[in-house]
Parts: C-alpha cells; structure tokens; sequence
C-alpha cells in the first residue's frame, strides 16, 4: 500500500513539472534554427559630405535621410556570404553648407546587402540606389546646376553594431552623384563623398 503510494506521488510530481517547468530546447534545435532577420527596418541617418572630383566649386553638404527597408532574400550559408537582401526607399534633406545652391530634396530607391557573421554584433553592409529630386539651381552662375530638377546616384558602405534585438547603430562611408543628366548644357554636376551615422529601428 505504501509502495503504491509512493509511486502515485512521483507520477504526480513528474506530471507537474512538465506541465509547468516547460521543456529545455535540445541542441540538435538550437543548431537547426532558421536564420530569419527582423522583415522591416526604419532608419534614421545622416551624413556630411564634401565636393570633390570635378566639383566647379567647394561644397559642403548635410545629407539627412529617413529610410524604410524590408528584407527579400536570406543567404544562408558558412561563408562570409552569409547575409540577407533589402529593398529601401529613402527621403532626403540636404543643406548645402557651402556651395552656388542652398537646398536639396529628394527621393532615393535601392538595395542594400548585410554581410551577417555567426555570433557576432557587427554586421557590415554596402548598398546603393538612384532617385531624383530638386536643387535651387543657379544657371546664370557659372558652375550652378542648369535646373532644379536633378537625378541622384548613392551608394554607401559601413557596419552595423547590434545594440538588441530592434535596434542598431550605423557607422559608414556615403558616395553621391547629382546631375540632370545632360538636361541642359553645360551640366555641372556633383560629386560629393564623406560619414554617415545612423539610428535603425527593426521589426
């Protein structure tokens, strides 16, 4: 009689814990797991950028950008490859510091690829884009834009630090080109290099 109590209480006590304890992950899981980046991404950035190569004059640019990205492809491999695809839309805001014109907006649309290392923070990125916008152009100065309408290449390299799970810091290096693509003529146009940083938040 004891002995068949004894084993009513263990039988009840095991039932127990595995109804409330929960059950640990095995390892074969934990190594299977699907490697699956957070789909969307809003990002916050901003760079200063220098004129440079046939720049008709000095100019110094703030280079705002509000960005939405949303992820469309997943590498999974052990290689350096590892990594995943974005697609991204950007807004832009830029002053001009120094320079003919004073201000420019636009738009920016392109990919951008995230180099994503195991068990690392850092993730490295390169990207880049094209889009247009509108500059306050000056053409009866020499060396302005000839219009305000005007096209825009960019492209961008850097990393990526993991602060958690939604949210990262970006530190890189940010190339543009603004032309109207020989709209008018003569077509001065920009090149403009220099850092960027940036806040994102992913979900």
């Amino acid at each position: 009689m004891k002995h068949t109590f004894a084993c009513a209480v263990l039988l009840f006590l095991s039932s127990c814990f595995q109804l409330f304890g929960g059950t640990t992950e095995s390892r074969v899981e934990a190594a299977d797991a699907q490697f699956n980046p957070q789909r969307f991404e809003f990002a916050i950035e901003s760079g200063y950028l220098l004129g440079a190569i046939n720049a008709p004059a000095g100019y110094e640019i703030g280079a705002e950008f509000l960005t939405a990205r949303i992820r469309w492809a997943v590498v999974d491999r052990d290689t350096w490859l590892r990594g995943y695809h974005q697609f991204y839309v950007s807004a832009m805001a830029e002053p001009i510091f120094r320079g003919i014109e004073n201000y420019y907006f636009g738009f920016n649309l392109g990919f951008r690829y995230n180099f994503v290392p195991r068990n690392s923070r850092l993730v490295p990125y390169i990207s880049g884009g094209v889009g247009a916008g509108w500059i306050d152009s000056h053409a009866n100065i020499p060396g302005g834009q000839g219009q305000d309408f005007t096209f825009n290449i960019l492209s961008a390299a850097g990393i990526s630090y993991m602060i958690n799970d939604h949210w990262k810091l970006e530190v890189g290096a940010l190339y543009q080109h603004l032309s109207n693509a020989g709209q008018t003529d003569p077509n001065p146009s920009l090149n403009l290099f220099g850092p960027q940083v940036g806040f994102t938040y992913s979900f």
